[in-house]
């Protein structure tokens, strides 16, 4: 039996130009990434001309904000993903529940909660009930996984266990 050698995506400059055109935020460091990490992006701009523009926009969003980010912000935002992956349902919907109050809030009250998580007195975000963190945070997720991905992290926790037995 023949072993078919992966596939290797190709660097930049051998993109067609419609996948460059889509992946244009990526192009900068296109050549340094992972076979891997390649290939999901591939896939994204395959899925792209059937996305509904509003979710093309927010492809758009998430790659210009993603290279942006420095080495250790994008895997402090993979660990908050996989926290928020890991997650009950309880705890999602408290998650939605929380980003949906977030999203409310007047720019300046969002700015203070940002610079106040980034700043903590103790050095360590109190914890909230449920495990769920207020401290806002990019949290990649994958293209139509979801609406707008939440910039909070979830920790999950288990409940107290009762001291007294039931009778």
């Amino acid at each position: 039996m023949a072993v078919v050698p992966d596939i290797v995506p190709p660097n930049w400059a051998e993109l067609p130009p419609q996948k460059q055109e889509i992946l244009t935020p990526l192009a900068g460091e296109w050549n340094q990434l992972e076979t891997w990490r390649k290939k999901k992006w591939l896939e994204i701009a395959d899925r792209y001309p059937r996305m509904a523009a509003e979710e093309q926009q927010r492809v758009q969003r998430r790659m210009k904000a993603w290279v942006k980010l420095t080495p250790e912000e994008r895997k402090a935002a993979r660990e908050k993903y996989k926290n928020v992956q890991q997650a009950s349902p309880e705890q999602r919907e408290a998650l939605k529940k929380m980003w949906s109050e977030y999203q409310t809030l007047p720019e300046e009250e969002k700015e203070r909660l940002k610079s106040s998580a980034a700043r903590p007195a103790s050095g360590k975000p109190a914890p909230r009930p449920g495990g769920v963190s207020a401290k806002p945070a990019v949290v990649p997720v994958p293209v139509g996984a979801a609406p707008e991905a939440p910039s909070i992290t979830v920790q999950p926790t288990l409940p107290p266990q009762s001291t007294q037995q039931a009778q």
